[in-house]
């Protein structure tokens, strides 16, 4: 849980903290909707570039967000073994005949096995994972006793341009949005998100609510994270191990775990919800701001490249201009 990273906020004196919160929401709608506009791998790889450096001069732990992409490591290799496939395109990079058979069927499952029951020991998880689905492609190469079918492992060049290009558009989704949470605490994102909705007011969208909402369920997430953990450190005390049970008792300490995480939600939400009546929240009522928002040098020159990577993905896309690829 310690992996998850939305809704952390982390102090800090860079240039990307003193950004009006309002800059840096429309800059991540723009760099999102600039990102799902490339059409390449070089272009996306350029872009996966300038991500990075941005990332490196925020003064946000770098490891901070090698630790936030943990819980898409999953989804990025099933999508690398997708594409990979799938992809038949381009030059043949590599060729390989694989056995589907009683023992590489065997070797996959005692490489399974060995993954979970050494998991808990293994310092650098992310890497340990990869061996292990090498050593199951590995398996499948070299174990062809008791052969059931067999078949012709391919790697072209589309398929792993097409693999990096969609594997970079995720991380970048990954950067763009932690960075918001990272350098932004919560009731700026919710000042920022009103008075980017205020022009909704006209026709009576419930702009302020919408904001409160939202400013809620972010500043709720690593509340409820740290009560599920100390849930769980607490069970553990009693006896009760997370890590090596059957699958029964797995669903039993899950319900057990689920049942007192409702139960301290309802608890905090109610707390919350007196602590603003107490301090004359209204629904719909007209609020004051302690902190008022101005737009500067530094906003202006953001807004301005945001915009211009924009632009020049959107005339790329169209082929009104073009670059070697």
């Amino acid at each position: 849980m310690n992996n998850i990273v939305i809704g952390q906020y982390i102090p800090g004196e860079s240039w990307i903290y003193k950004l009006d919160p309002r800059v840096k929401l429309s800059a991540l709608v723009i760099l999102l909707v600039t990102t799902f506009l490339l059409n390449s791998f070089l272009l996306m790889s350029i872009m996966f570039g300038l991500m990075i450096i941005m990332f490196l001069t925020t003064g946000v732990p770098f490891m901070k967000m090698i630790r936030g992409l943990k819980p898409l490591m999953f989804l990025l290799t099933f999508t690398f073994f997708i594409q990979i496939f799938s992809v038949k395109t381009g030059k043949l990079l590599f060729e390989d005949q694989m056995f589907i058979s009683y023992s590489s069927l065997g070797a996959i499952l005692a490489i399974i096995v060995l993954y979970f029951g050494l998991k808990r020991f293994i310092k650098f998880r992310v890497t340990y994972f990869l061996f292990m689905v090498i050593m199951a492609f590995v398996a499948q190469a070299f174990l062809p006793y008791g052969l059931l079918s067999e078949y012709t492992f391919q790697v072209y060049e589309g398929g792993l341009s097409q693999t990096g290009f969609f594997l970079f558009s995720i991380i970048i989704v990954d950067i763009l949005s932690s960075l918001l949470t990272f350098t932004t605490m919560t009731t700026d994102i919710t000042n920022g998100l009103e008075s980017l909705l205020r022009p909704l007011k006209v026709i009576r969208f419930p702009v302020s609510e919408l904001a409160m909402m939202l400013s809620l369920t972010l500043r709720f997430i690593p509340t409820l994270l740290e009560e599920t953990g100390k849930i769980m450190k607490a069970q553990a005390s009693r006896g009760v191990d997370f890590n090596e049970s059957k699958f029964k008792d797995k669903v039993t300490q899950v319900i057990s775990l689920l049942i007192p995480i409702f139960v301290v939600s309802f608890k905090r939400a109610e707390d919350l919800a007196n602590a603003m009546e107490a301090r004359g929240y209204v629904v719909g009522g007209k609020r004051t701001k302690v902190d008022v928002m101005k737009f500067r040098v530094v906003d202006l020159v953001s807004v301005i490249i945001c915009l211009g990577l924009l632009t020049t993905s959107i005339l790329l896309r169209t082929g009104v201009i073009s670059i070697a690829l």
